[in-house]
């Protein structure tokens, strides 16, 4: 399953004739670029060119030849390149790579006592004196740990190999083991530490030119981020490593790749797809006669068989590998075959053999954490329809708190925001099941357990993981508590693959209403969005999806909402790209016709209940522009052009001139024009102000959120040097009442489970504002100053930075020009977390 690379060659010095020489030099730089066909067949040549000539060089041709197979994965016809007959006379180095190749063909076929000898045999040639070839000693016996399981040893296998080649300045092997390092780490469930090793193998593979290295660490870098739910980017670099493998001919690592896209298009629901990729590696699998690959292969199509609904299908797959990893001795390839039968017989509904089978799971230390939340979550389904409901609720939140554990293992927001993608649907199976049993305020806790965890332990407001046998039995949320503190009714939203669900909440009631499905409302989401984005105007024009929306999601709770009570949305998937001010509200009367629902009540976007019922008002937060009660503006923008994708805004030095009004000299900062710079926000101490507020151009990342940016003026030579990354604003803490982000997407374009579009505005919540505003699509530059100097005169006259943006917009909306499409005034949302 993963990219690890199983050989290394160390350059050979030597002063023997220049033929044979330049004819090694040649096969030995494919070899390193990775063009092992190549360099194989160019070594069997130089091989019997010498043979007969010159023994030396013919042994070093040989053991070149049995590399490149080895990588290759042809393990079988390297041992028999490597015996002693084939090479007759080698150097210690020589000897050393020998015993080493030895080590790594007999480990990839699983004969694990044969390969510890020949390396231990390595390692005590490299006991008498230390040789360059001894570097790669260390890695090939972490690469021997990692077949047996055993990922410590393999940790410390690898980290002695990358020791030595920094020591050596051996660039190559620094390579090898930092990818290594990589794969260790994802078959050790530590995700966001195996992306660190693989971006570091790929940034010196890159500089190396070495396009297998490259590839193994791009690979690598796929199924961490599948591992940790980011599937869209996942398959993207899985599909691009297998293409290079094939092209390079490395028909293991192609296999790998092979097997890791099958993983991703069954999560995503493709399984035709997904059985086909893992055919065609089975295919490659049994040409090269690789047992761990094809014992792997057999344990993935068994799981594709329970997806399918096909336990029977899957316990052949399952009996076939689970022989395979008894007779290789490998536990952790046993387990994972032992966990999908138990999934299968839960599927059958052989409740004790499931049982038996999840009892191992859980107690076998090689199980990995994926598996054991799997298999926990397929037990209590099957309690579920066997109506053993205290039995399903205690496997529900045993999968939940298996899970949750391991997000606390997390250290870096880039792996939390995808991550929480693995638990969807333990927490929509648990949410059905709660809601069915009656249990809906339980079910409410559950789903905003899933919320904000990212921006709650960014901003200390959470712990790093919450147990849900601590939360369920006495909940520490009370929703109508949140409704009474945020002044305002909330709309909860979730969104379920058979049934989504609405919790309204006020300050005296919480009321549940069944939704339809999300494959019924997604639809209406994306079709609705392209019309808003065009330049009708719903109302006039019949459209049917905003209207249908709004029956939908807000019609259900329509008499619980007050037009004199601000609304925030706590939305879930798709929701997240909504802007339901849009959304068509009914006639009330003759002389209400229909209408956008804006006109009736104030909207604005919360992250969670549990994020509410933590904020603590800033001391800044009812700061208003010139008083005295610290109500300083730090603005930003009509910054000089940088290059033609980002051209000088006509607008944007009016914009600024109408924000200015608003407050005295005293109390504003400045940065306009070629001062505009990222480095000018970093070095202003951001903290001070209760107002930012950002005039400019924006691009929003959708592979990589944090890498969206405001785009200023450049204060640098590189690249980059003008753009503000959402990364660095989340490091320069602030406590501002209110951030606007003037540009095009500053919400963003990438929703992530849990945590909703993430973006600029997300990264300014996470750096300490109050409220954020971004906006959903393009700005225009024309309309904007408008509405951003109505926004300000609403603050400066004492109201809600919501209630102003509101105003702002239907002053728009009730103009009698173009600005009153949706187009100019819904792409900016409001963002709070009080």
């Amino acid at each position: 399953m993963l990219g690890l690379l199983s050989l290394f060659l160390m350059p050979l010095k030597d002063v023997n004739p220049v033929n044979a020489q330049t004819v090694y030099d040649h096969a030995r730089q494919l070899f390193l670029h990775g063009y092992l066909e190549k360099s194989q067949s160019e070594s069997e040549s130089g091989y019997r060119r010498f043979q007969n000539s010159d023994q030396t060089w013919s042994s070093r041709f040989r053991l070149l030849e049995a590399e490149a197979m080895t990588w290759r994965g042809m393990s079988e016809d390297a041992l028999h390149v490597l015996s002693e007959q084939s090479i007759a006379t080698i150097d210690q180095d020589g000897m050393i790579r020998q015993r080493t190749l030895q080590g790594v063909a007999l480990a990839h076929l699983q004969q694990f006592v044969a390969a510890d000898q020949k390396l231990q045999e390595a390692a005590s040639l490299c006991a008498v004196v230390t040789r360059p070839a001894c570097g790669d000693v260390s890695r090939a016996g972490g690469v021997l740990a990692l077949d047996r399981g055993d990922f410590a040893e393999a940790r410390r296998r690898f980290i002695d190999s990358l020791h030595f080649a920094r020591k050596y300045r051996d660039p190559w092997l620094e390579a090898t083991a930092l990818l290594n390092l990589s794969a260790a780490s994802l078959q050790d469930d530590h995700y966001d530490e195996a992306l660190e090793w693989s971006k570091s193998a790929y940034r010196v593979s890159m500089s190396l030119e070495a396009e297998d290295l490259s590839q193994s660490a791009l690979g690598n870098l796929g199924w961490a981020y599948f591992k940790m739910g980011d599937t869209e980017r996942a398959l993207q670099m899985l599909l691009g490593a297998e293409k290079s493998a094939t092209k390079l001919g490395v028909t293991d690592i192609a296999i790998a790749w092979l097997t890791d896209a099958g993983y991703v298009y069954a999560d995503m629901g493709e399984i035709q797809l997904a059985k086909q990729s893992y055919r065609q590696a089975l295919q490659f699998a049994r040409q090269i006669n690789s047992k761990e690959d094809i014992s792997n292969i057999l344990t993935d199509l068994a799981l594709v068989a329970v997806a399918s609904g096909n336990p029977d299908e899957a316990e052949i797959y399952t009996s076939q590998a689970i022989a395979m990893a008894k007779q290789s001795g490998s536990r952790p390839d046993m387990m994972d075959a032992i966990a999908i039968q138990m999934q299968a017989a839960a599927l059958r509904g052989d409740t004790a053999r499931a049982e038996e089978l999840l009892h191992q799971v859980e107690t076998a230390p090689e199980s990995q954490t994926s598996m054991k939340w799997a298999s926990q979550l397929a037990m209590a389904k099957l309690y579920d329809t066997q109506g053993q409901t205290a039995a399903a609720q205690h496997e529900y939140t045993a999968a939940l708190a298996t899970f949750e554990g391991a997000r606390a293992e997390l250290q870096h927001e880039d792996s939390q925001l995808p991550f929480a993608a693995n638990a969807t649907r333990i927490y929509d199976d648990y949410i059905h099941f709660l809601i069915k049993q009656g249990k809906a305020s339980e079910a409410l806790i559950a789903a905003d357990q899933s919320r904000a965890q990212t921006l709650a332990q960014g901003l200390g407001v959470a712990a790093n993981a919450q147990s849900p046998h601590q939360l369920l039995p006495a909940p520490v949320l009370a929703p109508q508590a949140v409704a009474r503190k945020a002044g305002a009714t909330l709309l909860f939203y979730w969104l379920g693959e058979k049934q989504s669900y609405l919790w309204a909440i006020t300050p005296g009631k919480t009321t549940l209403f069944p939704l339809p499905a999300q494959g019924e409302i997604t639809p209406l989401i994306e079709r609705y969005r392209k019309t808003l984005l065009g330049t009708d105007d719903p109302l006039q024009t019949g459209d049917t999806a905003g209207r249908e929306l709004f029956r939908m999601l807000v019609a259900p709770a329509a008499n619980l909402i007050r037009s004199s009570t601000p609304v925030m949305i706590l939305t879930d998937g798709a929701l997240s790209q909504l802007n339901f001010e849009t959304l068509i509200a009914p006639a009330r009367a003759a002389s209400v016709p229909e209408h956008y629902w804006i006109e009736d009540v104030t909207l604005s976007s919360a992250p969670s209940l549990s994020m509410l019922a933590a904020a603590k008002p800033g001391s800044r937060s009812g700061s208003k522009p010139g008083s005295n009660s610290g109500g300083k503006m730090l603005l930003l923008g009509d910054a000089l052009p940088a290059g033609d994708e980002y051209p000088a805004l006509p607008n944007a030095a009016f914009e600024m001139q109408q924000i200015q009004k608003h407050f005295t000299a005293r109390d504003e900062v400045v940065f306009a024009r070629q001062r505009a710079t990222p480095a000018a926000y970093l070095k202003s101490d951001p903290r001070q102000f209760a107002y930012i507020h950002f005039v400019s151009h924006g691009v929003a990342s959708r592979t990589d959120p944090l890498d969206s940016a405001i785009i200023l003026s450049r204060a640098s030579t590189a690249d980059d040097g003008f753009k503000l990354y959402a990364r660095e604003v989340m490091q320069h803490p602030i406590d501002a009442r209110l951030v606007t982000i003037s540009a095009c997407y500053g919400s963003g374009t990438r929703a992530y489970v849990g945590e909703g579009l993430v973006g600029l505005s997300w990264a300014f919540l996470r750096a300490g504002a109050h409220n954020a505003i971004g906006a959903l699509w393009e700005v225009s530059d024309e309309s904007t100053p408008r509405l951003m100097d109505t926004l300000y005169q609403g603050i400066e006259s004492g109201q809600t930075p919501a209630a102003a943006l509101r105003n702002a917009k239907l002053s728009l909306l009730h103009s009698r020009n173009s600005f009153r499409k949706p187009f100019y005034w819904a792409p900016f949302q409001m963002y709070t977390r009080l």
